[in-house]
């Protein structure tokens, strides 16, 4: 399942909703990313879990390094949409309801009607 970048931006203040970047700490601040990205930073309101710390994991390892509530829905997403696609299958392993953002933080940072926090 797959979220496009207007669905994501319409269920930003979605309390039902958890937007999961899970790239790198440096690229979630802001701090490092790529080049070819015009802007840095992240999705507001979005949760930091990097990639690293779900995939191999047991269900329980992944809800616990989430945070996350069961029965919460999750929205995966980082610079390609690659990461955020294994992270997608770890998240519905563990029992939850998962979207893949596959335009990710690539496609977010060229739109400038879109809002970035860092």
């Amino acid at each position: 399942m797959e979220m496009t970048a207007d669905q994501v931006a319409a269920r930003l203040d979605d309390p039902t909703l958890v937007i999961l970047d899970v790239r790198t700490p440096g690229e979630y601040a802001g701090a490092a990313g790529y080049p070819c990205d015009p802007r840095q930073g992240h999705i507001p309101g979005a949760v930091h879990v990097a990639v690293d710390e779900l995939l191999g994991r047991s269900p329980d390892e992944v809800r616990a390094a989430t945070g996350i509530a069961e029965g919460t829905e999750v929205v995966t997403y980082c610079h390609s949409g690659q990461r955020s696609a294994m992270a997608a299958e770890a998240l519905r392993a563990a029992g939850y309801s998962v979207w893949n953002y596959p335009g990710s933080w690539h496609e977010w940072s060229r739109r400038t009607d879109l809002s970035a926090e860092v």
